[in-house]
């Protein structure tokens, strides 16, 4: 296999990862490339279990054929330093018990949510708050991204986490990401999940409304 052949597939695991299904013809549209070729490079990724289709009918015709990630496609986005994370926790609830694996929780919370307040310090709209916070979370490994809505609500969604492995063993990280959010962001919005990885969803996603102006 070519470089350029590499990094075509590695784009198409990039576009289904942070897309969600596609189709030949919407991956070749984004990568500039055709929908046979694009076909071409899904099915040696097939080969290699790293993507699968499902096929949806919809009148007459042949069906369309929508492409996604297998769990050993999703395995090619690191989980960062898994087993070690999830070890440690482990221990921790083994030696000092519920209690004290909570407070190391509240502790990473806490200064999670400073380094984020911080960050955002300097931004001066709401919009600026949330593109900010994407930013931060990306860099984190969180694939994050973020967009306006028609009512004027945001949506931050993050499509990996790589801090699943934990999460799942301690779902507590998961319910202090929620309140970092609506700490670093400020009493002027209200932040609701309204997907979850760990629930079955593809991705993580947020809702981010401004509270009405008294």
């Amino acid at each position: 296999m070519t470089a350029d052949q590499r990094s075509t597939q590695d784009r198409i695991l990039f576009l289904l990862k942070t897309k969600g299904e596609m189709t030949a013809q919407a991956l070749g549209e984004r990568l500039d490339i055709t929908a046979m070729g694009v076909r071409q490079h899904l099915y040696r990724l097939q080969e290699d279990d790293l993507v699968s289709f499902r096929d949806e009918r919809a009148g007459v015709g042949r069906p369309s054929r929508h492409w996604h990630l297998t769990d050993t496609g999703n395995g090619r986005f690191p989980d960062s330093h898994s087993e070690l994370t999830v070890a440690m926790l482990e221990s921790v609830e083994k030696v000092f018990g519920a209690d004290g694996l909570d407070r190391l929780i509240t502790a990473r919370t806490d200064e999670t949510l400073e380094s984020y307040r911080k960050s955002l310090n300097g931004c001066r709209s709401i919009e600026q708050r949330v593109a900010q916070l994407a930013e931060l979370r990306s860099q984190e490994g969180y694939m994050a991204e973020w967009e306006r809505q028609d009512d004027g609500s945001y949506i931050l969604a993050e499509n990996h986490c790589p801090i699943c492995a934990a999460a799942k063993v301690c779902q507590g990280l998961c319910r202090s990401e929620l309140e970092v959010f609506q700490g670093a962001l400020g009493d002027k919005v209200t932040v609701e999940r309204t997907s979850h990885i760990l629930a079955g969803a593809r991705r993580c996603a947020y809702r981010i409304t401004p509270k009405a102006k008294d």
